[in-house]
């Protein structure tokens, strides 16, 4: 069933959310042990979650819009009192006390956490192999990476651990494991859901989406955690509006971006999807043309300044002193030195260093500061084309899911995978990805539709109609 399915059912109690939750708990004691989805699975909590809304339904209150609806949690969001890692030895212990204002969200429209997911640690990864608890592997092929960083929400979704599942995106890491998984993946507007509680990598570009596995639970989750939040400074204070539920694309302009569809690596079965979703489009009423964003070229290059730049500045407060893992050293600089390099694994540690080396005196404007004036370029490049488009269309990563251990050695192969999705958050706009057919080895394809900051109406409506066009 859908999440939209499900809570309707829950609803009217024509099922409980307890047999929902039991039912999911089963799957996951099935294959958890094959995939390595979670950290954590939150039974105990959940089946008490699920009482709760049974309780809610038998006194004839309306839960929410999520009533009974299983959601997996990317464990870099902070929920009080459960253990919240974010993949890495350096959290070991530290339960929050607080919880992410999504969460909070969640919770309030009766969606249930069913356990906190797999990522690569701190987010920084491209297959969810960096992660200090072990790697988490592709359903459709557990020989193959599921993508990253939020490899275990996408996976969850993908093998029916759960209904729905939040990840965060700072240069892909939704849409790309999204697509490598065959499901549903928003990166919204930044600042148009609250980062409050979600740990931070590079604060500038961090947004928090949901996973699902159709285009209309996407919208149902979105429609629950986004809105204005005075917790979160970059939120944005006007209303969002409506998603709606039609798939019409007539009279719509949409461009296909060259730069992202030609880019160097790309599978000749990934190009041939986003022409078919395209040729699908422009027979659906839509005005299809192709459209260069020529900086979209500079994006990897960007990112890889400004994205460890702002983490070895947000992970400074791992020191060893105020929570987390803690090595005694005989003072509190050997302190410091063996906490960090016990607790942070070797991406990690390679994008601090690259970060505060493009931070640091005399290097600072040749690579910080020259990285933002190309993000700059690209914002104005993308306003250019949206001009003339309402939204844009590319792949949504260059191949399908690779083998585990295939990049693992070559940083450089690793990161090119998300050169299709990084422009995006650079940008701050909005991006979906929606499965399309399958590649090479029958593994899932996706296909993006990117749209300019608050496009989401639009976004949504190429979605709908892409996801009925698809094989």
């Amino acid at each position: 069933m859908t999440a939209r399915a499900i809570a309707d059912a829950v609803r009217v109690g024509e099922r409980s959310a307890r047999s929902v939750v039991d039912e999911h708990l089963a799957a996951i004691e099935a294959r958890e042990p094959e995939l390595h989805a979670f950290n954590l699975v939150m039974g105990d909590s959940a089946r008490a979650t699920a009482d709760a809304v049974d309780a809610a339904v038998a006194r004839g209150e309306d839960p929410g819009p999520l009533a009974g609806v299983p959601v997996a949690l990317k464990d870099n969001l902070c929920t009080r009192g459960v253990p919240t890692t974010c993949s890495s030895r350096i959290l070991e212990g530290w339960e929050p006390p607080y919880t992410a204002t999504v969460v909070q969200r969640v919770l309030d429209a009766g969606g249930i956490p069913i356990g906190k997911t797999n990522l690569d640690e701190f987010a920084m990864g491209s297959s969810t192999e960096n992660s200090a608890f072990g790697a988490t592997r592709n359903p459709h092929d557990p020989s193959r990476v599921p993508g990253g960083s939020s490899g275990g929400s996408a996976a969850a979704v993908a093998a029916g651990f759960a209904p729905l599942a939040l990840g965060s995106d700072t240069g892909g890491s939704i849409r790309q494991p999204a697509a490598l998984c065959g499901v549903v993946g928003v990166k919204p507007t930044y600042g148009r859901v609250s980062r409050y509680g979600l740990i931070a990598f590079a604060s500038s570009l961090d947004q928090i989406g949901p996973f699902a596995g159709t285009v209309d639970d996407a919208a149902l989750l979105l429609e629950t955690i986004w809105g204005h939040d005075p917790l979160d400074s970059t939120s944005i204070g006007s209303p969002p509006a409506p998603l709606g539920d039609v798939p019409d694309v007539s009279g719509l302009r949409i461009g296909i971006v060259e730069e992202l569809t030609d880019v160097d690596g790309i599978q000749p079965e990934v190009r041939a999807a986003v022409e078919r979703a395209a040729a699908g489009l422009e027979s659906a009423g839509a005005h299809v043309e192709r459209v260069k964003v020529p900086s979209c070229v500079y994006g990897l290059s960007a990112y890889y300044l400004i994205a460890p730049a702002e983490a070895s500045s947000n992970l400074a407060r791992y020191d060893g002193v105020r929570y987390g893992l803690r090595v005694d050293g005989a003072d509190v600089a050997e302190m410091n030195a063996k906490t960090r390099a016990a607790g942070f694994g070797a991406e990690v540690k390679r994008r601090i260093m690259l970060g505060t080396y493009a931070l640091s005196a005399g290097y600072y404007d040749a690579y910080y500061g020259q990285a933002q004036k190309v993000r700059t370029v690209i914002i104005r490049d993308f306003a250019r084309a949206y001009e003339s488009f309402d939204v844009l269309l590319s792949p949504t990563a260059p191949t399908t899911a690779f083998e585990l251990g295939a990049k693992t050695e070559d940083p450089l192969a690793m990161y090119l995978s998300d050169v299709c999705t990084i422009p995006t958050n650079l940008a701050g706009h909005a991006a979906i990805t929606v499965p399309f057919g399958t590649g090479a080895f029958d593994l899932p394809v996706g296909v993006q539709v990117l749209a300019p900051a608050l496009g989401e109406p639009d976004m949504f409506r190429v979605a709908r109609a892409i996801e009925g066009l698809a094989p």
